[in-house]
């Protein structure tokens, strides 16, 4: 039985680490947001793509983010216990419950608790692989999603699956061997210093930005995005997706998510092996993302409980700065 940490892990160490490469590290000014969190930290690519710093949209706003109609682009690809989360929402105001998983009420997308392959919908554009080298099969090692933003280029995924960027290419949609939007390169990080520093599971979470395509395009402009939810109840319904290592289509599976602990989500959902660390769990009420598959046990010991750090104040700075970098 995989585990989601297993990929990422040995992955991760296939780009320098943060140590090795200290000429490509920004460091950014101090945040302290609450409880449990730390200063954000950013990791560049030694020359990003540059852009204007912008005022960030609230995360959370109302709404489900709208995808454009684009055509798809055929891309041929080469071979002591903390206190409770204060129930200060920016998208609602119910305070997270401490029940353990329920059954989901049965939805479009299948009996509650059944993994399977997910449809190619907008949402589902949304997801993708991410990858280290060229874009080919067997080449990718977590999941990743477009986050909605003014800046249009904003992915989220777990921390544990990445801390440098270099060489690490985004392709939302992916499906067997072929990315049907395009690739976008992924050219720096955001975590907290809680998880740079200490592996704080309940900052295991990353914000990054990608550069625009070679036609000008950002992600968001292409497949859309998801808004950030924070301070969402934990009974909440989800649609869980992410990507296999040794697989080549999204899978996708709804249930409601339980309370592992204060600051951690947890759902079951079988079949969620490594490659699906950094997965987006996005709320069938709301349509917000609630979590990434990563935290406790970054993110699963056995491949059919999946959990999430709880989304907050901690993520909602990470994702203002980011926004504003």
């Amino acid at each position: 039985m995989g585990q989601h940490r297993r990929t990422p892990r040995r992955r991760r160490f296939l780009a320098p680490t943060l140590v090795t490469t200290a000429l490509s590290v920004l460091t950014v000014a101090v945040v302290v947001v609450g409880t449990h969190s730390l200063t954000p930290r950013a990791t560049a690519v030694a020359s990003p793509a540059t852009s204007a710093a912008v005022a960030p949209p609230v995360p959370g706003a109302p709404g489900v983010p709208t995808v454009p109609a684009a055509v798809p682009v055929t891309v041929p690809v080469a071979g002591s216990e903390p206190s409770e989360p204060a129930a200060q929402s920016p998208v609602s105001a119910s305070t997270p419950t401490t029940a353990a998983p329920t059954t989901a009420p049965t939805t479009a997308d299948g009996p509650p608790g059944t993994t399977a392959t997910a449809p190619a919908t907008p949402e589902a554009a949304t997801v993708g692989a991410l990858f280290t080298g060229a874009v080919r099969p067997g080449n990718h090692f977590c999941t990743a999603s477009v986050l909605h933003s003014t800046t249009g280029n904003l992915l989220l995924t777990a921390a544990h699956c990445i801390d440098n960027p270099s060489g690490v290419t985004f392709a939302p949609g992916y499906r067997d061997g072929r990315a049907p939007y395009g690739t976008w390169r992924v050219t720096a990080v955001h975590t907290t210093t809680g998880w740079a520093h200490g592996g704080d599971q309940d900052e295991d979470f990353a914000v990054l930005e990608t550069a625009a395509d070679d036609g000008g395009r950002r992600v968001e402009d292409v497949v859309g995005g998801n808004t950030l939810g924070t301070d969402e109840p934990f009974g909440t319904a989800v649609r869980l997706y992410g990507y296999p290592a040794d697989g080549e289509q999204p899978l996708l599976c709804t249930n409601t998510t339980g309370r592992q602990s204060a600051y951690q989500r947890v759902v079951d959902c079988p079949g969620y092996p490594g490659g699906t660390s950094g997965g987006p769990w996005i709320s069938t009420a709301t349509g917000h993302v609630v979590g990434a598959i990563g935290g406790y046990q970054q993110g699963g010991d056995t491949d059919d409980i999946s959990y999430s750090a709880y989304f907050d104040h901690t993520i909602a700075a990470l994702y203002a700065e980011a926004a504003a970098s």
